[in-house]
């Protein structure tokens, strides 16, 4: 790495941190964004892919798009934590998108309560129109079923409305700071605690910021 530079110590009393220098290299990240990433987003990058539950690639386009390289993003855009009472607020998220049934599921969801089923909702309108009364069959199941799933992730995908987990990230001096990953369901407050215990003393502008002063 060239600006950014860590001491990380494993469970054994093992050194770190020549291997995470080398994994931020690696995904590309210090090419990115040198020097404006957390150790907390570095280590979540890390733990997420030594165990499997991750993707870094995923994290590192939309860091790309938010950067202004790369191709576009098919999530939703970023919004700022605006809350008046928020512990995260001034701070910023952009959705990025994880591996595994959890994030299908949530987007299959969501799908259905954005778009219905249009091909079920074509058949009845064909039907109306015919004035005739058609039932589902067998052979109907596979093309609904497809149209729930892929149908609607396409479509969520062409709007920019995918879902996913979050890229926490500030705004200072015109240029973006990536504090770490989260859950919707992390809770604001241990997020903030996160924060607290190791970004603002990576990033000192962020106790003026997180404190609204």
């Amino acid at each position: 790495m060239t600006d950014k530079k860590f001491t990380a110590t494993a469970a054994n009393g093992d050194d770190m941190s020549a291997e995470l220098t080398y994994f931020a290299n690696f995904i590309g990240l210090e090419a990115i964004a040198p020097g404006r990433y957390s150790m907390l987003l570095l280590l979540g990058l890390f733990g997420g892919f030594k165990s499997g539950a991750l993707n870094p690639a995923k994290v590192i386009h939309e860091i790309q798009a938010l950067e202004g390289i790369g191709t576009p993003s098919q999530l939703k855009p970023p919004s700022q934590f605006n809350r008046p009472k928020s512990p995260l607020k001034g701070l910023w998220h952009k959705h990025y998108l994880e591996d595994g049934l959890r994030a299908l599921a949530l987007n299959v969801k969501k799908g259905l309560d954005l778009y219905g089923i249009p091909l079920f909702q074509q058949c009845m309108r064909e039907a109306q129109e015919a004035g005739e009364e058609r039932y589902v069959t067998i052979e109907d199941i596979k093309p609904l079923a497809n149209d729930v799933v892929s149908g609607n992730w396409k479509r969520l995908a062409n709007a920019e409305a995918l879902s996913g987990e979050w890229i926490i990230y500030a705004q200072h001096e015109g240029k973006n700071h990536y504090l770490c990953l989260a859950r919707h369901d992390s809770g604001d407050d241990y997020i903030r605690q996160q924060i607290d215990a190791i970004c603002c003393h990576e990033f000192p502008f962020l106790t003026t910021l997180l404190n609204g002063t």
